[in-house]
């Protein structure tokens, strides 16, 4: 790997600059030029004709944005944004705002349905103030998929799918109920039932065009298939050369009524990859060395595009592993370009000819195809050698910390877990960090078929040999389609994943999210007697402490195949150059196993046909229990005041005013580094013995089957309880409290969070939150602003945020403050009785504007600091101004 080196940003590109800003200026006027097609003529941007010789030195996502920007936008508006993209050219940079309107948006359940509960909401204010709710509908076209509910309940039986599948639609008949409803009443919202497969595996087989067509303004058009998504992981979709990224669902709502959505020309770091990767290595190996390597430089809210020509050698497979993990290395997207191999990947996925013909057309006409030897400008660049990647790990709490796959036992004997006296026999043999969760999971490594297949080559070998994971791991396959059932059949592998564990539980999230179920006895058994600190190994994205499950802190993030050999471990710590098991009298070890690249390839060659995808996608969709629920059939939904899941969210109003302001407040947490949403706002099961708990049980629950946190993401009064309950957060204004309980400053006193701030609202005392380095990391879930919210929070003043969970904020109308270099949550040393002076006016505020905040000392000193609001558009003033995207929506519908 070479180190990090700065792109030549130098003359040519500014005379090649001005000489296309000649252009510019003369296409002010211009509309658009036309392609021929299969004898038919489409209406197209020509970028060639646009850039010139400009053309080859632009990043292809800015391309992408730029043809967005002429055909969307006109007059001044397009001249100005067209020549700040330009401008982008001398520097690398710019401040530049600009808008961009996606052609379509992504959903899945647990992100939709607070978004469409606060459209039904929406829709009720306006009934009430005499309107139609009806003129409340989305503008482009929202594709829902219901992944995100399915547990693992059942595991390792060949009814695991079915049963759980039961189990899911049992626990929330309700919400699904109101999926229901919104898909009726909403015109152009499309639920893709429970069993269809993971948002960003149907976006990759069934959604995505990369080329598609539109009729407007009496014209046929050709245009990029364009997107954003209520998922963090929606930059997947870039690994077949589509724009697209992850939002908040707030924002979200905004797109949906027609809004374009606002950004920053973004600093574009070049990923240059050449060689080829080992026989060995797979595209997850690849993924955890980009997220290692592009975490270190420090690429939040950057777009990263990958060039060179080792980019070539990769499949759309291959680079949607990759762009998948966009989020983890921090960055907005994962871009690969459009070439043969993502021609080859829609051919193999069963896109007709003429559209895979489409593509290809469109592309080179555009200057939109991928040029190996081509080098644009980008703001920064790295460079990563294909060749010597090697089998990697990521964990055990973060999913940059990447290690070799050897070093897993290294890793854990560096934490010194000393087990507690043994007590019980079956307690005892259990080894220290047992692997208590081996799980096939995920978009990110259950996508790609090859991934798979390997995993099931290794599964055959390990059953030949008689090789079977100890009782205490709970296994599971959760792929990410349905298709995915029949490949494996064909190549005869599904049995031997079953024999060792491997039945398929169900196409969803599953563990990935948190929905992993409860955990065997014997780990359960063994962690209350304090005997063993047990270890999840997934072929998930995150690995953040209790992320997987509530009672796990520790977690690797690895290949299917690497998953099925950890199993078969049973120890997290098994020093892999020791061997497995022995079996007639040798010694069998995961080299043993490990399947060579023919025999993947040749498994691959007889387990795909292009032909699966759309007829076990359509199948699925045949959900006879969702079909069978009775949805209301009215304009606005008739909500229940005894439901537990779906509750009216007060922040629906006209009258949530601005935030902003000059006010003194008292820190309501104060909390360190990589605080993620899960932290804020989590998703897995909800705890029995939790005050969320307690109060759904006094509304009727049952304290065993009260479903997973997410799954109540239309209750506010739930949500507000829940919010940053999460064992492993540590507030720093009460380290040894409970687990969602602060200290009220005023009077000391200790108590649930919730609690504190119903008193400060009460006394109209104004609460802010302190955090450290990297606040808001992880899922784009908008409850983690919306908590904030209801919370009382008027800021949060972090060391830095992530780019999603700040976008959240703003859209709740919380302003984010960036604290001066140097100074985090930590070194302030807020005490009792201390103060935060915050001037936010409304009328100063600017984009990047700099902010005096005042530390209040119960002494009577004060210590001021200049803090940066994180507001990056004017657009994001306004939301601000008007008190967040909700009230801002209402007083446009209702104008």
């Amino acid at each position: 790997m070479t180190p990090e080196i700065d792109s030549s940003i130098n003359n040519d590109n500014r005379q090649i600059r001005r000489r296309t800003m000649h252009n510019i200026e003369k296409l002010t006027h211009y509309t658009h030029g036309y392609l021929t097609f299969k004898g038919h003529d489409y209406a197209i941007i020509e970028l060639p004709k646009l850039l010139g010789e400009a053309l080859h030195k632009l990043p292809y996502v800015l391309r992408l944005l730029l043809e967005n920007i002429m055909r969307n936008t006109t007059g001044e508006e397009r001249k100005r944004s067209a020549q700040a993209l330009l401008r982008w050219l001398e520097n690398g940079t710019s401040s530049d705002e600009i808008a961009f309107q996606p052609g379509r948006i992504l959903m899945h359940d647990t992100t939709s349905t607070p978004a469409l509960v606060d459209i039904a909401a929406m829709r009720d204010v306006i009934r009430e103030a005499g309107g139609d709710p009806e003129v409340l509908k989305p503008h482009l076209p929202v594709d829902v998929s219901v992944d995100h509910s399915l547990a693992v309940e059942v595991f390792a039986s060949i009814s695991a799918s079915e049963d759980n599948l039961q189990h899911e639609m049992r626990r929330n008949h309700e919400r699904y109920r109101f999926l229901r409803w919104a898909s009726c009443a909403l015109e152009g919202v499309t639920i893709h039932p429970p069993g269809t497969g993971i948002m960003h595996t149907l976006n990759l087989e069934q959604l995505a065009t990369v080329v598609t067509t539109q009729e407007r303004d009496d014209e046929c058009w050709m245009v990029p298939d364009t997107m954003i998504g209520t998922d963090s992981h929606t930059p997947m979709i870039n690994g077949i050369g589509v724009l697209g990224w992850g939002v908040g669902g707030l924002e979200a709502e905004t797109v949906m009524f027609g809004v374009p959505t606002m950004l920053r020309i973004p600093d574009v770091v070049g990923v240059k990859l050449t060689g080829t990767l080992a026989p060995h290595a797979q595209a997850t190996d690849l993924a955890l060395i980009v997220t290692q390597r592009l975490r270190a430089l420090n690429v939040t809210g950057k777009f990263v595009e990958f060039f060179g020509p080792g980019v070539s050698t990769l499949t759309a497979g291959d680079r949607a592993v990759v762009a998948n993990m966009a989020p983890e290395y921090g960055a907005t997207t994962g871009f690969f370009a459009v070439d043969e191999q993502t021609l080859r990947y829609l051919d193999q996925t069963g896109r007709s000819r003429e559209a895979v013909e489409r593509v290809k057309h469109y592309c080179q006409a555009t200057g939109l195809w991928f040029e190996a030897d081509e080098q644009p400008t980008y703001t920064q660049c790295i460079e990563i050698d294909l060749s010597v990647i090697g089998v990697q790990v990521a964990g055990p709490t973060r999913p940059q910390d990447v290690h070799g796959y050897t070093d897993v036992g290294e890793v854990l004997s560096q934490l010194e877990f000393k087990p507690s006296a043994v007590s019980h026999r079956a307690v005892s043999d259990l080894p220290r960090h047992p692997v208590a969760i081996a799980a096939i999971t995920s978009c990110t490594n259950t996508s790609d078929p090859r991934l798979i297949i390997t995993a099931g080559l290794l599964a055959r070998k390990a059953r030949r040999y008689g090789l079977t994971p100890p009782a205490w791991v709970k296994t599971s396959l959760a792929p990410g389609s349905p298709a995915a059932a029949t490949y494996l059949k064909r190549a005869g592998l599904m049995e031997d994943l079953a024999a060792i564990g491997f039945d398929i539980v169900g196409y969803g999230c599953t563990t990935c999210i948190g929905n992993s179920g409860p955990l065997t006895p014997e780990i359960r058994q063994a962690q209350k007697a304090g005997n063993c600190r047990a270890v999840a190994m997934l072929s998930g994205n995150r690995n953040f402490p209790g992320r997987v499950h509530p009672d796990l802190d520790l977690g690797f993030i690895m290949s299917p195949a690497l998953v099925v050999g950890f199993a078969l471990a049973g120890n997290a710590e098994h020093d892999f150059k020791q061997p497995l098991a022995e079996y007639d009298g040798r010694s069998i070890y995961l080299r043993d196993l490990w399947p060579a690249r023919d025999d993947v390839d040749a498994a691959l060659a007889k387990a795909l046909n292009a032909a699966d995808f759309a007829k076990d996608f359509k199948q699925a969709s045949r959900n006879a229990r969702w079909e069978a629920l009775d949805a209301p059939k009215t304009a606005t939904f008739p909500w229940e005041e005894a439901s537990n899941t779906l509750r009216r969210p007060p922040f629906a109003s006209v009258s949530e005013g601005s935030q902003l302001g000059h006010y003194t407040a008292y820190p309501l947490l104060i909390v360190g580094d990589d605080v993620t949403t899960d932290h804020i706002s989590p998703a897995s099961a909800i705890p029995a013995d939790s005050r969320v708990a307690d109060y759904l049980v006094e509304r009727g629950e049952r304290r065993d089957d009260l479903n997973v946190f997410a799954s109540r993401r239309g209750n506010w009064e739930v949500m507000v309880r829940a919010a940053f309950h999460n064992k492993t957060l540590k507030n720093y204004l009460a380290p040894d409290a409970p687990v969602a309980h602060t200290r009220h400053l005023p009077s000391g006193d200790v108590m649930p969070l919730f609690e504190a701030a119903r008193r400060y609202r009460e006394a109209n005392e104004s609460v802010v939150i302190v955090a450290g380095e990297r606040y808001g990391m992880g899922s784009s879930r908008d409850w983690a602003a919306k908590g904030q919210r209801l919370l009382g929070v008027r800021a949060v003043l972090a060391a830095s945020f992530e780019r999603i969970h700040r976008s959240n904020l703003i859209s709740m109308g919380i302003l984010p403050l960036n604290l001066p270099a140097g100074v985090s949550s930590t070194t302030l040393n807020i005490e009792p009785g201390d103060q935060i002076d915050i001037q936010a006016q409304a009328e100063t505020l600017t984009p990047r504007a700099r902010i005096t905040v005042n530390i209040l000392r119960a002494q009577g000193e004060i210590e001021s600091l200049m803090t940066i609001a994180q507001v990056d558009t004017q657009a994001e003033i306004v939301l601000l101004k008007e008190g967040g995207v909700i009230p801002s929506l209402l007083k446009k519908t209702l104008a």
